[in-house]
This record gives structure tokens, C-alpha cells and sequence, in this order.
């Protein structure tokens, strides 16, 4: 091979930046190939310098053999000693390969394998320059368009800036140089496809390094980075040395620093807070421009309770929230913002809630000790009642005799004591009533010896209680039969008990000497009491 295919080694060289080895070992794959294809033999072929500095020789390597069986592999003693006099037999010594033995098919098999293999070294050195680079900013420059990709060129490569990682708004136009955060490096099947972006929040910070030293070499650290692209974005910076400012540091002389920050995302808004080790006062950065007045920590919930002034509500939240939501992703914590008038409004709420609650409790309380009481004044009336159903019951075998011992008891009762209806008669009439009735009505059936306990004022019932157990002892046979058949009303039937002889004992200090027309008066009052007493009595007794 003559001096011009060395120097278009050394061409590809410089272009491709793949070493000069490489490709010399490409050249000999690729006529090995198609010496193979030529002469169906496999031949281990070299690229050599040429002795006389023309360019590249191709040998063959062979063994020594005394016979020769194949020549494609090996060479005779003296035909090898012409080449090397001190070899032997069983050496390899490399013999001059005739070019004229190609043809033109193993020649374009050659070119072929020639250009795969040099684009397969492109592509391992492609990955090798930018596998180790991924997470870094490079500088590219916009090219072309395919469909919503952006294709730009990173020196002698091209990189992809898909739709995804594209910040909306910025043009990305023809031949402008962006700065970009390498994503990732990938291995597709036309070789590595290097990743870019221009959205991600790692961005923001690889520039900060790129433009304020003390940052680089670690005096100013940026702890936090909260994004949205095109938009806002807020970073917390801190200081390991107590002289040097963060946020001054960022900032730069006349802000030169940070505007060189701004200049290259196109115009986006960059807050510089300051970090805190305190969870409360690293919110309070985080909500600047506004001044909270307190902040409330839920550490369970990772959540915080935040009141600002009623005229930086709208500052604090930001347009479409968009501050405290960079708040809430620079800090880590869930925020719950109002202002005072609605912190207050709450407190009014909750502390209408806990009366409430406090009110349904004691309401609840009271409703249980009255059931309890029920249900113990409820048991003494079921006994009385079980056992008058079981005495019903006995008596329903033999309701002759009870008819006959019933009439023979009102047979036997002494003269009724004068009864009168209470619900009939005005209250303060009660004792001349009662007194008038005895008097002109002595052989009063028994059943009128019945009286409504509620014609009984409350006041008295004490003194009427009193009176009858002193002037009545031992009940009448009437009086026993109506106890029996109230079960339940056992104090009202004493009461009316207690009543009737107190009447009668009324009526006879007054009988002594009535008049004429005092007398059918009483009588016509009588009659109709007495009436009205036994239908009542009649009622009950059924």
C-alpha cells in the first residue's frame, strides 16, 4: 500500500479522533475478511510498516513446515529462511502478501467492513467521552427540528433535547448556543444517544456553579433546589464559613452573578433564600417575599399550619399558588396558609365545636341516669302486676263465687261515707260536697265509697295521709277488692281511702241540724255524684 492510504488513516484520525491502532486493526479485519471470502481459507493478516517509509505492507503470518499441505498457512524451510535465515522449522515468520489476488467483490467487502468498524470505534468513543459526563452541563448548538425533538450538535456528536425535557417558551432557534444538563447516555442500535435537558432543577444548580467560585469550591452550598420551568424557581443556600454570606455570595456585585443565571434560562424569576436547620424558620424563608406572623409543625403529618397578615395572603400563596407550592417542595413539608382574619374564624369554629361536643355529652349522661331510674322504678310496678295477672288468672275458674262474695260484701258494708266526682265539682267545693252527700245519701251504695285522688289538693295530701291512717285503720271489704284490682295504684286508693272517712266524719258534725232546702239540694247533688261514682265504679270493677 502506497504513502496516500496512510495519510487517509491519518485523516480519519484527526477527523473522528479514533486512535491511529484502531484503525490499522480495522484495515487488517477488514482484509482478512476478504481474503477468507476470496480464498475460502482463514489467514491471519498484518498491516507493517514498509521498510522503506512508503506507506503499509501486508504479510501473512506461516509456519515452518517440511511439507506443505496447506500454502495458505505455510511456508517451506528455505522459502522461509529468504525472509529470515536464523528460523527453523516449526517458526512463524510473516510472509509478503500479493495484492493482485483480490478481486473487486473482496475489495468492496473490505470498504465494508472498513466503514463498520469505524463507525462502531465512533460510537464506543462517543460513549466513552460522554458516559462519565452524565449529570453536568455542556453547551450545544441548536440544529434542526424533527418533529417536536430538538436535535443540536455537542462538538463532533449530536444530542437529543426531547419535548418532554423542553421548557416551554424558549425558541430554540437555528445555530443558538444553549447550556444543557446531560441526562443520560444512551445505547440505541445506531450506537450511544446522548440525553439532554433543559427543564430539569439540577440545572439551576450546575449553573450557580458555573458562575459563583465560592459555590465550586464548596464554601457556599446549595442545600435545596425547587423548581418550575420558565416560571420560578427558589434555591436554600448555606455557608460553611460564618464570614461569607450565602445569598450575598449568589447574588453577586449589583446582582451580575445571578442575572447571568437569568440571562441563560431565558428570563426565569430565581429566589435566594437562606437555610435553617429549624423546620419553622426554613418556612419562613420559603414563603418570601412574604412575612408569616406564626408557623404551627405537625411532625406526624409533615404538615405546617401557616398565618400571615390579611394583606400578604395573596403574596404568600403567588400567582395560581405558585409560591408556596416551590415552598412546599423546597422545604419538604405540606403547607396550610391563611390569613389572621381566617386563622381566627377557625379558632371561633373549633371552639364551637368542643362546646358542642361538651353539651351533647352532658345531654347524653343526663339521658342515661334518667333511663336507669326508669328502669328501677319500672321494677316494683311489674311485680304488682305479675302478681295481679296471676291472681286474675286463679280467680277465672270460679266466677260465681267471686260475684257471690262480692255481692255479699256490698251486702254487709256499712253506709257509704258520700262520694263525689273531683273532675265534676270545683276544687274549693270539695268538702261541702262530700259532706252534703253523706249526710242526705246514708244507705250510699259501697261503690261510692271510691274517691278520685285528684280532687285531692297536692298540699293536703300529707295531712288527708295522716288523718286516714288515725280514723280509718282496718279498710272496708269494698275498699280491699278495689286494691286488689289496682295493682299498680296502690298509694292513690289509700289516698281515696284516707279522703272518704275524712268526709265522713265531716258529715256527721254537720248533719245535726241542716235545712230544708239545704236538703234537696244536697239530695239532687247526691243523686247525680252518686251516678257518676258508680259508673265509674262499674268501669273498674270490669
Amino acid at each position: 500500500m502506497n504513502g496516500e492510504f496512510l495519510d487517509a488513516l491519518r485523516q480519519i484520525e484527526r477527523e473522528k479522533e479514533i486512535p491511529i491502532e484502531v484503525l490499522i486493526e480495522t484495515v487488517e479485519v477488514a482484509i482478512s475478511t476478504a481474503y477468507r471470502r476470496a480464498f475460502q481459507e482463514d489467514a491471519e493478516i498484518r498491516l507493517r510498516p514498509d521498510a522503506r517509509g512508503r506507506g503499509l505492507r501486508l504479510v501473512c503470518e506461516k509456519v515452518v513446515s517440511e511439507e506443505i499441505e496447506n500454502p495458505h498457512v505455510q511456508i517451506s524451510l528455505s522459502d522461509a529462511q529468504r525472509i529470515n535465515p536464523r528460523v527453523q522449522i516449526g517458526d512463524k515468520v510473516e510472509a509478503p502478501l500479493p495484492e493482485a489476488g483480490f478481486g473487486r467483490i473482496a475489495a468492496q467487502t473490505a470498504k465494508q467492513v472498513v466503514v463498520q468498524r469505524l463507525r462502531e470505534a465512533e460510537r464506543a468513543k462517543i460513549f466513552e467521552q460522554f458516559g462519565h459526563r452524565v449529570g453536568e452541563v455542556v453547551t450545544g448548538t441548536v440544529q434542526r427540528r424533527e418533529h417536536r425533538n430538538v436535535i443540536l450538535v455537542l462538538g463532533r456528536t449530536e444530542a437529543l433535547l426531547p419535548a418532554s425535557e423542553q421548557v416551554r417558551g424558549e425558541p430554540y432557534r437555528f445555530n443558538d448556543r444553549i447550556k444543557l444538563y446531560l441526562l443520560e447516555v444512551r445505547q440505541a442500535t445506531r450506537g450511544p444517544q446522548i440525553v439532554v435537558s433543559r427543564s430539569h432543577p439540577a440545572l439551576i444548580r450546575r449553573l450557580f456553579e458555573l458562575e459563583v467560585p465560592e459555590i465550586e469550591d464548596g464554601t457556599v452550598l446549595i442545600e435545596e433546589v425547587a423548581r418550575e420551568p420558565g416560571a420560578r424557581s427558589k434555591i436554600a443556600v448555606s455557608s460553611t464559613e460564618v464570614r461569607v454570606d450565602p445569598v450575598g455570595a449568589c447574588v453577586g456585585h449589583r446582582g451580575s452573578r445571578v442575572q447571568a443565571v437569568v440571562g441563560e434560562l431565558y428570563g426565569e424569576k430565581i429566589d435566594i433564600i437562606r437555610y435553617h436547620e429549624d423546620a419553622a424558620e426554613f418556612l419562613r424563608e420559603a414563603l418570601s417575599p412574604a412575612k408569616p406572623i406564626s408557623v404551627a409543625l405537625d411532625e406526624e403529618q409533615k404538615s405546617a399550619y401557616v398565618v400571615v397578615p390579611d394583606t400578604q395572603l395573596s403574596l404568600a400563596i403567588g400567582k395560581e399558588g405558585q409560591n408556596v407550592r416551590l415552598a412546599a417542595r423546597l422545604t419538604g413539608w405540606r403547607i396550610d396558609i391563611r390569613s389572621e382574619a381566617q386563622a381566627e374564624q377557625r379558632k371561633m369554629d373549633e371552639l364551637r365545636a368542643q362546646v358542642e361536643a361538651e353539651i351533647a355529652a352532658g345531654d347524653a349522661a343526663l339521658e342515661a341516669e334518667r333511663v336507669a331510674g326508669e328502669g328501677e322504678a319500672t321494677a316494683p310496678e311489674a311485680v304488682v302486676e305479675g302478681a295481679a295477672e296471676a291472681a286474675a288468672s286463679a280467680s277465672e275458674g270460679e266466677p260465681a263465687e267471686v260475684e257471690t262474695t262480692a255481692a255479699a260484701e256490698v251486702a254487709e258494708a256499712p253506709p257509704a261515707e258520700g262520694v263525689a266526682d273531683a273532675e265534676a265539682v270545683p276544687e274549693d267545693e270539695t268538702a261541702e260536697v262530700e259532706a252534703s252527700a253523706a249526710a242526705e245519701a246514708p244507705e250510699a251504695t259501697p261503690a261510692e265509697s271510691i274517691v278520685d285522688a285528684e280532687a285531692v289538693p297536692e298540699d293536703e295530701t300529707a295531712e288527708v295521709e295522716a288523718s286516714a291512717a288515725a280514723e280509718a285503720p282496718e279498710a272496708t271489704p269494698t275498699e280491699s277488692i278495689v286494691e286488689a284490682e289496682a295493682g299498680a295504684e296502690d298509694e292513690t286508693l289509700d289516698v281515696e281511702a284516707a279522703t272518704t272517712t275524712e268526709a265522713t266524719a265531716s258529715a256527721e258534725v254537720e248533719t245535726e241540724s241542716p235545712g230544708e232546702d239545704d236538703v234537696e239540694a244536697a239530695e239532687n247533688e247526691d243523686n247525680e255524684a252518686a251516678a257518676v261514682a258508680e259508673g265509674e265504679t262499674s268501669e273498674s270493677v270490669d
